[in-house]
């Protein structure tokens, strides 16, 4: 019976959840129906590795590598019962691998412009088919996928997968197009630099040169491989992915890539229309009249009918890859297409500029963004020691129009893992940023798989550097490894110290999909504090989140090594705002429920006696 009760529980929040369809600048208005959103970031060739060798530059046999079948029944409830709503399964396109298909009618892949054995999930080769590494019987890879889709579905969890509209692998070879598809580059007029209708940007009269390679590299870790000569034919050369306009690209370019052109010009200039600033406070129906009558590059249309055709695969949503690499308006014309056939489709886009959040929303149609430059960055100097938590409350406020969009995060496959000795060395450091990243606003929280158990990312894979899990090799993720246990997927192997942290998560993400205030309002404390409680610092933060019937109190300590004795103060301003009218309230900390604490109300004034252990976060509620 309990089992059933959580069952609708989950289902209902599946029911309400999904991205925000009204438009995006009303941010500030609060949808109360819908409850948080929990991605689960999942490299899915690691996942369900158990192969534990990790041989530097190992290949598929020696290291292994996972599959779609890996994500069973027990696999995706366990995910789900961790408090996840949508599972980012990363690296499912077609791209580059260094592994012989031919068998299945699939051209091998050079190792000079590949990156790693197992290749970068980024440098995608087939838009619509998945990458054959996957899949058990690599002539059904699609038809698995599809298996993986209504399966994540049954669990009551979304699906996302990558889009890359900036670039594409070197050796692009559609295989499985659909009718009437015509493949990257396949009718552009090579004799020019640029046209308006080539999807490729060209160097006439040049023939492209692998990179020399620096600091003793070798494609493969000099492996031998019969395609491993320091040569790949392209003529004339084209563009590299990030922007490089040199037939031999830098070792440092993305060598591997070639950059899609959206009709912008060399020199900068745009050749297609541009979408006037009103637009901004347009909503996506209004985008997609926009469109409808004007003359697009080729570019804009390939990529709409490949988001198109994975919305008919059953997918409901995309992570767009270096989004700000791509102009706004083919943005607009884009995710206007997608959610007019998708209106809950959830849109997620990786931008670093902060001056182009606000375009990337308003204009672009995004719903979320990367939240990287500023609250990430902010919490990992804090929680390195250099850091002061004065800043976060600065930053929410400068995000504050657009709070809603920015998704937080602490790892995901760019970033430096949490314990490995280059961030902090140590997971448990992340509890109280991984309580205010969770619960500061009402955007969606991420969570990359292994950190729910201190994965490190230690390995020497080849390609890729420790400190980071590789996506670019085989290898195996050695505690997420202990967590999956051998396909059981209970966390046998676990250390004591690894379940307590994954038990932290899992109480921390469970409760964020089911508060409603963390839908509601939100205000800082922290400053208040600071200047009225003895003994408060910059290593503590504090902030209230709330709906009529839900307050909270959130106060979370960063320290490392120093316990806090303090008499916390809720500020008037709170009081008035909540209504409190009588002197003693109840607390109810919502994660473990084991501290019992009042709120005692004195002219106006709510006190708090608390007692704080390093890194120990508390969310009270407030029992009325």
């Amino acid at each position: 019976m309990k089992k059933l009760i959580w069952t609708l529980l989950v289902a209902t929040i599946g029911l309400l959840l999904g991205c925000n369809d009204k438009d995006s600048n009303e941010s500030e208005v609060k949808v109360m129906k819908k409850k948080k959103a929990v991605v689960y970031q999942v490299f899915t060739r690691l996942f369900g590795n158990t192969n534990t060798s990790n041989k530097p530059w190992g290949t598929i046999e020696e290291n292994g590598v996972g599959k779609f079948a890996d994500f069973n029944d027990k696999a995706l409830s366990e995910i789900r019962d961790l408090g996840i709503t949508h599972i980012w399964y990363t690296g499912v396109p077609h791209h580059a691998v260094i592994n012989d298909y031919t068998a299945f009618g699939i051209s091998n892949d050079d190792p000079d412009v590949v990156k790693g054995r197992a290749g970068s999930p980024y440098a995608v080769k087939d838009y619509y088919n998945v990458n054959p590494d996957l899949a058990t019987n690599p002539a059904k890879r699609l038809g698995e996928f599809k298996a993986l889709i209504n399966r994540t579905h049954l669990h009551q969890m979304k699906v996302l997968i990558d889009i890359v509209p900036n670039h594409v692998a070197r050796n692009y070879e559609g295989l499985t197009n659909p009718e009437g598809v015509v493949d990257f580059g396949a009718q552009d007029d090579t004799s020019v630099e640029y046209h308006q209708s080539n999807n490729f940007y060209y160097i006439p009269d040049s023939k492209f040169k692998v990179p020399d390679w620096e600091n003793s590299y070798s494609p493969l870790g000099n492996n031998n491989n019969p395609l491993e000569d320091n040569k790949f034919t392209e003529v004339p050369a084209k563009w590299t992915g990030n922007g490089s306009r040199l037939p031999q690209p830098h070792f440092n370019d993305w060598y591997e890539t070639v950059k899609i052109n959206y009709g912008v010009r060399p020199d900068g200039s745009k050749d297609f229309d541009e979408l006037p600033d009103s637009y901004g406070q347009m909503d996506y129906k209004a985008h997609f009249e926009f469109w409808k009558t004007k003359e697009v590059p080729d570019s804009w249309i390939k990529f709409r009918d490949i988001a198109l055709y994975w919305l008919d695969f059953g997918v409901d949503g995309f992570r767009f890859d270096m989004a700000e690499m791509v102009p706004v308006e083919f943005w607009s014309f884009m995710n206007s297409s997608i959610k007019m056939k998708n209106p809950e489709a959830f849109l997620l886009a990786e931008v670093y500029n902060p001056q182009l959040y606000r375009a990337y929303i308003r204009k672009g149609k995004m719903d979320y963004l990367y939240d990287k430059v500023e609250l990430y960055d902010s919490i990992k100097h804090i929680m390195q020691g250099h850091g002061w938590t004065d800043h976060i409350p600065v930053v929410q406020k400068g995000l504050q129009d657009i709070e809603h969009n920015m998704l937080h995060f602490l790892e995901n496959h760019d970033e430096q893992r949490i314990a490995s000795p280059d961030f902090v060395g140590r997971a448990e450091v992340a509890k109280p940023a991984m309580v205010v990243s969770a619960t500061l606003s009402t955007s969606p929280t991420m969570l990359y798989f292994g950190q729910e158990v201190g994965e490190p990312g230690a390995e020497e894979a080849g390609f890729g550097n420790p400190t980071r899990t590789s996506i670019f090799d085989y290898i195996g993720v050695p505690n997420h490894q202990r967590w999956v246990n051998n396909h059981k997927y209970d966390g046998g192997q676990l250390s004591n110290k690894e379940k307590s942290l994954r038990d932290f998560y899992k109480r921390l993400l469970n409760f964020t999909i089911t508060s409603d205030a963390l839908m509601g309002d939100y205000q800082e404390i922290h400053f208040y504090n600071k200047e009225h409680t003895e003994n408060y610092d910059h290593r503590l933060l504090s902030y209230v989140r709330w709906v009529d019937d839900e307050k909270l109190i959130v106060i979370s300590n960063f320290d490392t090594e120093k316990q806090y004795d303090i008499e916390f103060k809720l500020p008037p301003e709170i009081i008035k705002k909540w209504k409190l009218n009588g002197k003693h309230y109840k607390l109810v900390e919502q994660l473990y429920g084991e501290v019992n604490c009042e709120l005692n109300i004195n002219s106006e004034l709510g006190i708090i006696n608390l007692e704080m252990e390093p890194l120990e976060s508390f969310i009270f509620k407030i029992k009325e």
